[in-house]
């Protein structure tokens, strides 16, 4: 075993060992020391003469999460497989396997291939990509580290969601040969989206260009002027070299044109002590301690804020209130803690507080409700279906709700917005969401806890999407989110109102409109049809309206008989409604008898020939009088109702229809999809 790798196994026994333990590795480590110099980025004095206070001072070092993204081959895994070379921190054994694999799975010519650290699965070995999250932990003197390898291809944008929802900075790679990509773009806007406040772009590959610093220049401005329109407060550049480690961890003697810092002391020294939310006193209640019948204590980890001993508190929803007595940890009581550290607090009072509640600070509460609008990464393959019922998640609260509404979906390489009726995988849109019950929430740019939840489909139990709220009202103080200046998403000053236009309809609910008229005997089964096909459009996210000729009688048309005119005036008056349908993006259903072609012809003249689509519900009248669901063929013998057309009265059958379904041969479910086949084959829905 490499001696690198023995000290590192001793110094992971050492936290966890007993007194008398730790001074016997101490001693030996001590020894060790004394011949030999190991050169680690993270090796201290205190390792040969107090191991505890090594350890001590190991545990208190700041840590930095960041996430390394970007287009694909733009050297994510390359950089972060130098990151960790340069600094030491690969045990010989690992370097050993490195080596081999490079000569089998590498991209550089049978030479060391930095990417094969992160790259662990064998797909990514062979295709030479990145496709899940690989996380790598390591430290330094100045600080610990824990980076997310993130994919660059766009189908996995959701596994580099999923990486950044936690990251403090963010490492966005531009190959110096291609510049300012797609990709980069769709990666910076989810930056921005999730609130990562500090990023650093990489122009990697410089060594393919000559170490041109016109090159570097030209690629910064193109990226400034894209983020201009995003909210990225802390944005450096930084040319480098993954391959060959120029700037790196050490400077480049390539680049003597650059004066700034390499990557690694940039990651050393970047601030991130303000980004923390210490304001705002958050603790969702994630258990309820009862050990004994002396102790009741409320376990979490505090989302922001700070507390101390003796403060008042408010548990919510309940409101009561109450002070702090006990800050109980695992190492003893503390006399204050802020995020993110776990804690169990004991109250002076006995208050009603269980998992799902949420304790703050009486003149400090978060807004309760349970409607908010929010952006959502969508992460299915199966779309986004507004309506339909989902679990929520949010802090320590499992929620059931729906999707109200999609506002608009985002276009995250322009970030222009339009209205869609639906969300796609990997795509972002606003949403406005409405819950069972309330919960307890800040804006995600304000709290970044308080303000994500995720979303999971109730039957698959699979994570489907995050959310982040948003503020439904303006904030003057806030800074603008990067989706609130979209095109056509900006305030105006004009008074006047923009009308809603067909295209946006269209957009939005996903479907063309037109009307279908099913058409046939009584008792052929239109109505049942049309119900079935508004019920598969409405689960599957598209608007669809029914108007059956009888229902219209008992209302609108009730002043009407069922005379040959009173007939052709009962279609008329549907069709005008299914053309005001039709005008605002609806597809209508028609479920009548209609049995004279030069009224059905008439019809479809009014509404649009374009628009107007003509279903011939096809049995024969044996079959139907046997049906017969509503009597009429029995009231037409008992002379209550004129004779019925196919039964006394004529019936046009029609001649060109665009479908016919025979119900006496085929069942519902086969007309009904039948019906759906003919919408998808004239592009009516998706």
């Amino acid at each position: 075993m490499a001696l690198a790798t023995v000290v590192q196994v001793l110094e992971n026994l050492c936290a966890g060992a007993h007194a008398g333990l730790s001074v016997s590795i101490n001693a030996l480590l001590r020894t060790i020391s004394q011949f030999t110099n190991l050169n680690m980025s993270h090796q201290s004095e205190l390792i040969a003469t107090d191991i505890n206070a090594y350890l001590e001072q190991h545990e208190r070092k700041e840590l930095l999460r960041f996430i390394t993204c970007g287009s694909v081959d733009d050297g994510k895994s390359t950089l972060i497989g130098r990151l960790l070379y340069d600094s030491k921190m690969l045990y010989e054994d690992q370097l050993a396997q490195l080596e081999s694999e490079s000569k089998t799975h590498g991209t550089t010519g049978g030479g060391f291939d930095p990417a094969l650290v992160t790259d662990g699965l064998k797909a990514e070995r062979e295709q030479g990509i990145t496709i899940d999250v690989a996380y790598r932990y390591f430290s330094t003197a100045k600080r610990k580290f824990i980076i997310a390898d993130t994919p660059g291809h766009e189908q996995y944008t959701r596994n580099m969601a999923t990486g950044a929802s936690t990251a403090d900075l963010a490492v966005i790679l531009i190959d110096a040969r291609h510049g300012v990509l797609t990709q980069t773009k769709r990666h910076s806007f989810i930056v921005s989206l999730l609130g990562i406040r500090h990023v650093v772009v990489t122009v990697n590959k410089m060594d393919l260009v000559g170490f041109s610093q016109g090159r570097f220049e030209e690629i910064c401005s193109a990226y400034r002027e894209f983020a201009e329109r995003l909210d990225l407060p802390d944005l450096h550049f930084i040319p480098i070299s993954a391959l060959s480690g120029d700037n790196v961890v050490d400077p480049s003697p390539n680049m003597s044109w650059y004066r700034g810092s390499t990557l690694m002391n940039f990651l050393e020294t970047v601030y991130i002590g303000s980004d923390r939310n210490f304001e705002d006193f958050r603790f969702p209640v994630q258990y309820v301690n009862r050990p004994n019948l002396d102790f009741r204590g409320f376990c979490g980890t505090i989302a922001s804020g700070i507390l101390r001993q003796g403060d008042e508190i408010m548990v919510l929803p309940q409101r009561k209130t109450s002070r702090v007595k006990r800050i109980v940890t695992y190492d003893g009581d503390l006399q204050e803690a802020s995020t993110p550290q776990s804690i169990t607090l004991t109250l002076e009072d006995e208050v009603d507080c269980s998992r799902g509640d949420m304790i703050v600070r009486p003149g400090n509460v978060p807004k309760v409700s349970n409607e908010f609008d929010a952006m959502l990464v969508w992460m299915s393959a199966e779309p986004m279906v507004p309506g339909k019922t989902y679990l929520f998640k949010h802090t320590s609260q499992s929620i059931t709700g729906c999707i109200e509404s999609l506002r608009y979906r985002v276009d995250v390489n322009t970030l222009h917005s339009s209205p869609a009726p639906d969300l796609q995988l990997n795509e972002i849109g606003r949403c406005t969401i409405t819950l069972s019950q309330p919960i307890f929430f800040d804006a995600y740019r304000r709290n970044r806890t308080t303000g994500a939840f995720i979303i999971v489909d109730r039957i698959s139990n699979i994570t489907v999407a995050a959310g982040m709220i948003t503020a439904r009202e303006a904030d003057k103080s806030a800074q603008t989110a990067p989706w609130e200046v979209a095109e056509g998403l900006a305030s105006t000053t004009d008074s006047s109102i923009r009308l809603v236009t067909a295209e946006e309809r269209q957009a939005r609910f996903g479907q063309t409109p037109a009307t279908l008229l099913l058409t046939g005997l009584s008792g052929s089964g239109k109505t049942t049809i049309a119900r079935g096909v508004e019920r598969a459009l409405f689960d599957a996210g598209r608007t669809a309206i029914v108007l059956d000729g009888e229902d219209l009688r008992r209302g609108l048309s009730r002043d009407l008989g069922y005379s040959a005119l009173d007939r052709s005036e009962n279609l008329r008056r549907a069709a005008q409604i299914a053309r005001l349908m039709n005008e605002n993006g609806f597809i209508c259903l028609l479920s009548m008898i209609a049995p004279d072609e030069t009224v059905r012809s008439k019809a479809a003249d009014l509404i649009g020939p374009d628009r107007f689509l003509t279903v011939h519900v096809d049995a024969s009248l044996e079959v139907c009088q046997q049906r017969d669901p509503r009597g009429h063929y029995v009231e037409a013998e008992q002379g209550k109702l004129p004779k019925l057309p196919g039964a006394g009265a004529p019936y046009d059958v029609p001649q060109a229809a665009d479908l016919v379904l025979r119900t006496q041969e085929d069942s519902i479910d086969q007309c009904i999809e039948q019906v759906l086949l003919l919408l998808r084959g004239r592009k009516l829905i998706r």
